[in-house]
């Protein structure tokens, strides 16, 4: 028997959410603003990409800004404002999932083993307008062009010298952070442009938002690139980021990083789906360290063209409609009837978290002709019940109890968890309460207690009431919103400050044994 519960880890964002990734945020006066976490969607047709960005920020709305480094000279029809409900139907849709499997009775048997486990398979026109000449002599700027897209009041800034962008920021009321002019530098040399992004209150008021929608902007470039270098000037430490990507062709890789897939389909201890956002942040930590902290890491890979029928195997949640896929910025399909479409798309999910140190260049992307699935998905094994009159039961018991075993060092293996805690899993098969997960942040660690369950032992009769009928097997989708297991992801940021304090509070051996052997001489001395 089998029954497939499908979890979705849900991305959100714990802060008000805001828009940029590849920019630095700007303050007025003397604001302060940072970004830590971003998602961003890519879509790549030819030569023209299309980049839809949603971030965190910390700070008062009226003070946001942002500047973002564009290769060319965006029109008007080249930005628009989008729904932030695409990046949750798209996080929902490709997130890391649980899959629950249960044994029939050992008498009438099929036990999924490992092996046999299926890989899954309208905003007001404003002319262009240039700078004075006095300006543009004075601080090397010149403001090409100015825009107002929704609550947005938008300038496409050309610059000469770094300092003088800089200078013109501050002399404009904006308070860019420290640092901000060497990742400047490089983009001024490429002969990038700047596109300048505030808030326009009373657009904001008149349209009744309340929180501030992601930007889209398409451009054609050779380049398939996002800057991230820049977003670095004020972002404090390791920031993390999220690409949904489409594409016609395939996955799309990054060429100047690796791009490593995450560990998926392995078998797990059934006590992860009470605790699935820790197991896959930890898992997710616990891979960065493994691999390398300059790579990029894929979790969600997918075949979505119109004649491919199966779009997710096992589905968290509804595949794209073919609305949210053109609001994203593709616009190669054609369209049916209802949310049909027909042409080719492929989507890809990327994970990356960097800082200066890691990740010295901006991301390079390419499209690749692999069209393989791959998805990140975790195997629950559940144990059949107990039947009266069994023979096979004793048997099946004992290697039960080893692949739960087996489970445990797969558990360790995957998130560097201690599993001594969960050291009575294995012989627990009904109702088995795991303590909570280590605290990566704090280190603290809660006491394990006696689980409040019935021990099987290898006598057949322990259980004094026959179980009810077991069903035939079936795969049944749950409910979204019963099942989801937020993950924040901010959790998915090594805290710097606090590996540092664990790394100062380690005693070096040497200096223990020396101690020791230091003691030991003084005691023989008195004694003498």
């Amino acid at each position: 028997m089998k029954k497939i519960l499908l979890i979705s880890a849900l991305v959100f964002m714990t802060t008000l959410q805001a828009d940029a990734f590849c920019g630095f945020y700007v303050a007025r006066a003397d604001a302060k603003l940072f970004n830590k976490t971003s998602q961003v969607i890519l879509v790549r047709n030819g030569e023209r990409s299309t980049i839809t960005m949603s971030s965190d920020f910390q700070g008062n709305v009226k003070d946001f800004a942002m500047v973002i480094p564009v290769p060319t000279v965006l029109q008007r029809e080249d930005i628009r404002v989008v729904n932030r409900s695409i990046f949750d139907q798209f996080d929902a849709y490709s997130g890391p999932r649980l899959v629950e499997y249960h044994d029939q009775a050992p008498c009438n048997r099929y036990l999924y083993d490992d092996v046999v486990m299926s890989k899954s398979t309208t905003a007001k026109n404003a002319t262009a307008e240039m700078s004075t000449r006095e300006e543009a002599d004075e601080y090397k700027v010149a403001v090409i062009a100015r825009y107002t897209v929704d609550e947005y009041d938008i300038e496409i800034l050309s610059a000469k010298e770094s300092d003088g962008l800089e200078r013109w920021l501050n002399d404009h009321g904006y308070k860019i952070p420290e640092g901000a002019r060497e990742v400047l530098e490089p983009y001024i040399k490429s002969n990038m442009k700047f596109f300048v992004v505030k808030v326009n209150l009373e657009e904001q008021q008149r349209l009744g938002n309340q929180i501030l929608r992601p930007i889209q902007i398409s451009f054609n470039s050779p380049k398939f690139m996002l800057p991230i270098r820049l977003g670095m000037a004020n972002g404090e430490g390791n920031q993390d980021m999220i690409i949904y990507a489409f594409s016609q062709k395939g996955r799309v890789e990054t060429t100047n990083y690796r791009t490593v897939q995450m560990p998926a389909d392995r078998n797990v201890p059934t006590f992860v789906k009470d605790y699935f956002g820790q197991f896959y942040t930890s898992l997710y930590k616990e891979n960065i360290r493994k691999e390398g902290y300059n790579n990029v890491y894929l979790e969600y890979a997918w075949d979505l063209s119109g004649q491919n029928q199966v779009k997710c195997d096992p589905c968290p949640s509804a595949p794209p409609l073919y609305a949210e896929i053109a609001e994203s910025g593709v616009n190669w399909l054609q369209t049916n009837r209802g949310n049909g479409y027909t042409g080719q798309l492929y989507f890809t999910r990327l994970h990356v978290t960097y800082n200066r140190n890691d990740f010295p260049q901006d991301l390079v992307f390419q499209e690749t002709s692999n069209r393989a699935q791959f998805q990140c998905r975790y195997i629950l094994n559940h144990p059949a019940q107990y039947v009266e009159n069994c023979p096979e039961w004793a048997n099946y018991q004992d290697e039960k109890i080893q692949r739960r075993r087996k489970e445990l060092r797969e558990l360790a293996s995957l998130t560097g968890w201690d599993v001594r805690r969960y050291r009575d899993y294995p012989n627990y098969f009904q109702g088995y309460r795991a303590p909570q997960p280590p605290d990566q942040r704090t280190g603290w660690i809660e006491e394990p207690t006696t689980p409040n369950n019935k021990l099987i032992s290898p006598k057949p009769k322990i259980m004094s009431t026959p179980p009810d009928k077991i069903e035939t097997s079936q795969i049944n989708p749950i409910e979204i919103s019963d099942t989801i297991a937020p993950i924040s992801q901010a959790e998915f940021i090594i805290d710097e400050e606090i590996e540092t304090k664990r790394e100062e509070t380690k005693i070096p051996f040497a200096m223990i044994a020396l101690t020791a052997i230091t003691g030991l001489f003084l005691i023989h001395r008195i004694k003498s």
